[in-house]
This record gives structure tokens, sequence and C-alpha cells, in this order.
């Protein structure tokens, strides 16, 4: 059993109601309830936290190590396009992740075509809406059964 770590940076507690047409009706609670029922149905915990500070997100991710977190899931939100703080706490702690986003963000405005991490992840999920984090708690487990840690 690994454990792994659900993470969400600005904004997506708002899932539901912001931008529906764009993020879908699903709720952040909705997803970490389904990411906790498919990672327990593979038999694997999953840790989940938001922040919309991008220090609280920084400080989970170090935490991460010690606390034996084999997979990272992550949705940066904005900060995708801007936190080389972020991107150096997931190189610092050497944990292998997948970068989800709900919306295909290069099919949206040009700014949100740069992604500081998607060169450093192990995979990267876009457009599939509230499915994509599934399918990556799927993916982390795979990549676990095959002994591919980092």
């Amino acid at each position: 059993m690994s454990t792994f770590l659900l993470i969400n940076g600005p904004n997506l507690n708002l899932l539901g109601s912001r931008e529906p047409d764009v993020y879908g009706a699903t709720t952040l609670a909705d997803i970490e309830a389904r990411c906790s029922a498919v990672a327990a149905d593979l038999g694997h915990d999953i840790a989940c936290c938001q922040s919309n500070a991008e220090h609280e997100l920084i400080e989970r991710v170090q935490k991460a190590h010690a606390e034996g977190v084999s997979f990272i899931i992550i949705n940066p939100g904005a900060f995708t396009h801007t936190s080389v703080a972020l991107r150096d706490a997931l190189l610092a702690v050497d944990i292998p992740f997948i970068e989800v986003h709900l919306s295909n963000t290069f099919a949206r405005e040009e700014f949100r075509h740069n992604s500081y991490f998607s060169d450093i992840a192990t995979a990267c999920l876009f457009g599939f809406g509230a499915y994509g984090y599934e399918l990556a708690v799927h993916a982390a487990a795979r990549h676990m059964a095959r002994g591919e840690e980092s």
C-alpha cells in the first residue's frame, strides 16, 4: 500500500460554482471523495489538500517526503504558469507526480499554454474534467505496482 497526495491550488475550492462552462459542476469535495474511493479500491491511501496560498502548497510538498508519500497528483491551478518555487519544491522532494488540469489549457488563452511543471512531471492530464483526477489515481497506482518509484 502506498500513500498518494492530492494537491489543488488556488481557486479550485470554488469548483462547482466557478465558471462551470470551463471547469464543470463537480465540487472539489466530490473530486476528493471519488479519488479517495478509487485509491482505496486500488489498495492505496490518499491525502488531500487545497490552498490558495503558494507557501502552504510548498510546505505541504516539503512534508510529503517525511510522511512517506509515494506519489503526488497536483493541479497547481494558476500557479501552473507562475510558480518556480512550487516547481523547486517538487524537484527537491523527488516524489513522482502527475500534473492534472480540468480544462485543456492549450485550447485557452496563450498565457495558459506554459507550465512550470509539465517537463518534470511523470505524466500530464489535460481536459478530462473531474475524471482526469480518477485517471491520475489509476496511473499513480499502476506506476507504484510497476516499481517505478523515482
